[in-house]
Formats: C-alpha cells, sequence, structure tokens
C-alpha cells in the first residue's frame, strides 16, 4: 500500500487535535475524509456538548470547508446511547465508577467507523488521541501530559492495523503551531475535559434523571450511621467532598454499597490497598500464562504503581510493590504498562 497516496477517514469531534491530524495527513499528500459521529443530541443542553453537539459539527464542517476536503455526519446515537450512556448509568446505580470515554473507545470510535471506511472506498481511519501504535501494539504518546493510551486499551485488537494517530509523537504546543501553520479555523479552540453527554458536569444528577434517588445511610468504618444520603450513584471511591458528615478529620468514601444503599467513610490512611482484581482483562497478545511485573495506573491522571499480575484468563490479580495509596475505584479501568507498551487492562472489580 502506497501511504502516501490511500484513503484514510479521519473522526473529526470538532477540536484542534482531530483537525490537526487531518491537515497533516493531506498534507503528507493522503486523500483523506473527514466524518463527524453524532453521538448523542446536543441541542437541549446548557453547553451543547462537546464532541458530537451542534457548535462541534460545523467546527468540524468548517476545518473540512477550508481544507478543501469531503465531509460527512454519521449518526451513531442509539448505539453510542445503549453502549456508554446506559453503562454510564448502570454502573453509577451499581454503586461503581464508570469510565465512559474508555467504552465509547472501546465500542464505537473505532470499529464501527472501520467500517464506514470501508464503504467509502478508504483504507485506515485516524484520530487525534495521543498515543502510539507499533506492529500491531499500544504505547504511550511522547507528550506524557497529554497521553490517552489509558483510554484506548479496550480498543479492539483486530482494528490495530487500521488505524492511524498521526499526534502521537508530538507535543500539544507542536500540534497548536501545526494548527496555526495550516490556518485551520479552530486553532485555538480551548479544550473541554467534561463528559460529552454531560456538559455541565453534574454526574449525579444526570444518573439521578435516569434512575431516580434511592436515600440510605453514610456509616464510618465500625458500621455506626453518621448521615443520610439521597442515592449511591452521587458517590465513588476516594470521593471527599459532598459527604455532609463533620469528623474533626477529613473523611474520604471508603467503599460503597448499592444493595444495602449504604456508603462507608473513613479516614484517607484507610483507602490504601495492597492488591486489586480486574476482570473482562484485554492483553495486548497471547494471555500470559505466568506473573510478570508491570506499573498498573488506575485513573487517567494518576501516576503509575510498581506490582506484579497474576493473570487468569480474562481475570487477573495486581499486587502492588508498595501498597496504593490513592483510591482504587470500582468500575474504574486499571491498565498494565511494560515500560510505554501497553501489556493489557480491565476493570477494576
Amino acid at each position: 500500500m502506497d501511504l502516501a497516496t490511500d484513503t484514510v477517514v479521519v473522526a473529526l469531534s470538532g477540536g484542534v487535535d482531530s483537525s490537526t491530524a487531518l491537515g497533516l495527513l493531506r498534507e503528507a499528500g493522503h486523500r483523506v475524509v473527514g466524518i463527524t459521529l453524532r453521538l448523542y443530541d446536543a441541542r437541549s443542553t446548557v453547553a451543547g456538548g462537546r464532541c458530537c453537539g451542534p457548535r462541534d459539527i460545523e467546527d468540524a464542517r468548517a476545518v473540512c470547508a477550508h481544507l478543501d476536503v469531503p465531509f460527512y455526519v454519521v449518526d451513531l446515537e442509539r448505539a453510542f446511547s445503549e453502549a456508554v450512556v446506559d453503562d454510564f448509568v448502570s454502573e453509577y446505580a451499581a454503586g461503581r465508577t464508570p469510565n465512559p470515554c474508555v467504552r465509547c473507545n472501546e465500542k464505537i470510535k473505532f470499529t464501527p467507523l472501520i467500517q464506514r471506511a470501508r464503504a467509502l472506498g478508504a483504507q485506515r481511519i485516524a484520530t487525534g488521541h495521543y498515543a502510539r501504535l507499533e506492529s500491531g501494539r499500544l504505547y504511550r504518546a511522547a507528550d506524557a501530559d497529554k497521553d490517552q493510551s489509558y483510554f484506548l486499551f479496550a480498543m479492539p485488537a483486530a482494528d490495530r492495523r487500521d488505524v492511524l494517530f498521526p499526534l502521537g509523537g508530538m507535543t500539544k504546543d507542536q500540534v497548536r503551531g501545526h494548527a496555526r501553520r495550516l490556518g485551520l479555523p479552530n486553532c485555538d479552540k480551548p479544550e473541554s475535559q467534561e463528559i460529552c453527554f454531560v456538559p455541565d458536569g453534574d454526574y449525579a444528577g444526570f444518573v439521578a434523571r435516569r434512575v431516580g434517588d434511592t436515600p440510605g445511610d453514610i456509616v464510618d468504618l465500625d458500621g455506626e450511621v453518621v448521615g443520610r444520603h439521597e442515592g449511591v450513584h452521587q458517590f465513588t471511591v476516594g470521593q471527599r467532598r459532598g459527604l455532609g458528615v463533620a469528623r474533626g478529620e477529613p473523611q474520604y468514601v471508603i467503599s460503597v454499597d448499592a444493595l444495602r444503599r449504604r456508603v462507608t467513610i473513613g479516614p484517607r490512611t484507610a483507602l490504601k490497598q495492597e492488591s486489586l482484581v480486574v476482570r473482562d482483562v484485554r492483553w495486548a497478545g497471547a494471555t500470559p500464562t505466568e506473573p510478570f511485573a508491570a506499573a498498573v495506573q488506575v485513573r487517567h491522571r494518576q501516576r503509575p504503581h510498581a506490582a506484579t499480575i497474576y493473570p487468569d484468563g480474562h481475570e487477573a490479580a495486581v499486587v502492588f510493590v508498595a501498597p496504593l495509596e490513592g483510591a482504587a475505584a470500582p468500575g474504574q479501568a486499571a491498565v498494565f504498562y511494560d515500560g510505554d507498551m501497553v501489556a493489557g487492562g480491565g476493570w477494576i472489580a
């Protein structure tokens, strides 16, 4: 395949990263097509949404007009609702902490887009993610502050040969510089950190509107009732704010029991964990049969922790070299790194 002349479909969010990826691929001689995924109806939201709101779609359209490339909008609202939004709501209602960005990358962003690309006669797709793919393996991006490999570990392995991450070797400042050099109309557009379908950041309110409130008790480590809450969906392990309980020293959510509608709180020291169980593990290659050392990341912005991984098919036990001090919330992703390479990952049980 001639990489200078093949056709690449670029997923456009309306932001500067994916737009720059499109511009750089076009500049390199690829035939490019821009596609924006309409994932939910953002017209009625206060902030207009991100990644799929009307403003973002128009920003993506303007970039394609500026670069003189074809542009399409693909409606995946139903698939997104079933695979991402419903999972988000049910996980919070069950006392777990979901990661919708991981689910979206697993279920929506790649396989359906590759299918659309092939229908258009394209050989590959590209996104603006900060990560690297080498020989079918996923690696951290060059810019550690922007690295998104944590969110991509569940990306279907079969899709990786058809995906390009043009920004994986760049810093954010370099990307902004390319965007300005290319004259992109959104070159100075600010970034958004919100979950796209909850643009106001009120996750608890979003879930409550779907499932209603389920009041219950807040208890201390001895089981003594110290307060009341309006629903377990308002809490995540490690949370400090919004507990409504004064105990003399800072209190954190230690565990959430959805069946008993009970939230247990305690001091930060009670959050320390020596081990984790991780389920539905996606391995980078063949399923390992022997324990191995890895650096384990349990939140996007948290530093990796040295651990030994004990694989058991699609599950794994993670034993940390030193106790994990930060919260590891059930439902969040735990990703295993061998240097910069993603060795596997799954969901904290």
